[in-house]
């Protein structure tokens, strides 16, 4: 069976690792500390904070601008339902918006009919690695009608004195826009480093501060380390310090800090991220499209433009004139050949949870056609050139015997 996107793991990571654990520090510390600096210096943000999951970040930095009950987030409809989740936790209110058909992400142009003068954030998603439009974004919310709209709540959103951007960059870490890194294209983004990205710590995250003046993200990221840990003043490598084992508690904080185990598997695969993984996933996605756009009933989003690279973690195929229940078809006869593929995502107005609170997938018209008929193809390092022949032809044959 070929599977769908198992990770890397090979002797230089299991060395690290090991060298980790024999170090005695095991929980967060040096390698986290280090893992954070060489993310900053890569995608040339001034800090970044590793934590336990995107999720965690993402919900921490809603806390830490101040979202809560009576505010409302937009999001895209198009997304993994952790995104929408952690505004429900902040007791906020979701407000789903369309996205663009050819590349899945959030429609700028969709976004001015959502504002309200509760709107606090919104969360664009880099989908399968491609980028938003940033310049769209970014601009928007500094437009002086759509600011004169925002109602600050609290000392940091009245410093903002706008809309944040919080982007969920969980795919696209390694990704450009107009020549810049993804983690510095707009006020914060968070990035995935679960088992099934490009680049993993198992599980785990990263928040990748870039605020503009006056923000301090150093001083964010202090705090963001207090508020991850319990809201404990110091860390268990500043209490090691001889004489320094005193510490206090400033605010009932949460614990979602990175481990040195899981930073030891990131220093590893952020060291060889650019010689070799992103080269050998651009590979798949070259030979994917190469075979495929011979098919006219293949329709492929684009994952480099002028503006735009990808970081190839998602190749999203679309097929032409189909429904729900025919993709499932074509998946099942793709299974049937040994050849694992998924979809991206199951749109949250239509997860349970979220229907009976009222939302529809009807409201969402590109949304829902992009997800009716789109199949995810196997992306990963160790997919031989030959694993990728059986793929395409097991796509290939499943698609021309159902339609």
């Amino acid at each position: 069976m070929i599977p769908f996107s198992p990770p890397h793991i090979d002797q230089e990571i299991i060395d690290e690792v090991t060298a980790a654990l024999r170090s005695g520090w095991i929980t967060t510390g040096p390698r986290t500390k280090q893992f954070e600096k060489d993310l900053s210096e890569y995608n040339g943000n001034p800090n970044t904070l590793c934590l336990n999951s995107a999720t965690a970040g993402l919900e921490i930095v809603l806390r830490w601008f101040g979202v809560g009950p009576g505010d409302e987030v937009i999001v895209p409809a198009y997304t993994y339902s952790a995104t929408a989740n952690v505004v429900m936790h902040t007791g906020a209110r979701p407000v789903f918006c369309d996205v663009k058909a050819e590349d899945f992400n959030i429609d700028p142009k969709k976004l001015e009919s959502l504002i309200t003068e509760r709107t606090k954030v919104i969360m664009p998603v880099d989908f399968g690695g491609m980028p938003c439009d940033f310049d769209a974004i970014n601009s928007f919310v500094k437009r002086a009608d759509i600011q004169a709209q925002f109602k600050a709540r609290g000392e940091v959103q009245e410093k903002l004195g706008r809309i944040l951007i919080l982007s969920d960059a969980a795919h696209s870490i390694g990704a450009r826009y107009q020549g810049k890194m993804t983690g510095s294209l707009t006020d914060v983004s968070v990035f995935s480093f679960h088992a099934v990205k490009n680049l993993t710590t198992a599980e785990g995250g990263a928040v990748a501060l870039n605020l503009p003046e006056p923000f301090d993200n150093k001083a964010i990221y202090d705090y963001l380390c207090i508020a991850t840990l319990h809201g404990q003043n110091k860390d268990a490598l500043a209490k090691m310090q001889k004489g320094n084992w005193k510490y206090d508690i400033i605010e009932p904080g949460y614990k979602c800090n990175m481990t040195d185990i899981m930073a030891a598997i990131g220093l590893v695969e952020l060291r060889r991220y650019e010689s070799k993984t992103l080269p050998r996933r651009k590979q798949i996605f070259d030979r994917y499209k190469e075979v495929l756009s011979q098919y006219s009933w293949a329709e492929l989003a684009p994952y480099e433009t002028d503006e735009k690279i990808s970081s190839y973690h998602l190749f999203p195929l679309r097929i032409r004139g189909i429904a729900e229940a025919k993709r499932d078809a074509i998946m099942q006869k793709i299974f049937d050949k040994d050849v694992s593929v998924n979809v991206h995502f199951i749109p949250v107005p239509m997860m349970k949870f979220y229907k009976e609170m009222g939302y529809s997938i009807d409201q969402f018209p590109v949304t829902y056609d992009n997800f009716s008929r789109e199949i995810s193809l196997p992306v990963f390092i160790d997919l031989s050139d030959e694993q990728v022949e059986e793929v395409l032809a097991a796509v290939i044959e499943a698609v021309e015997t159902s339609i």
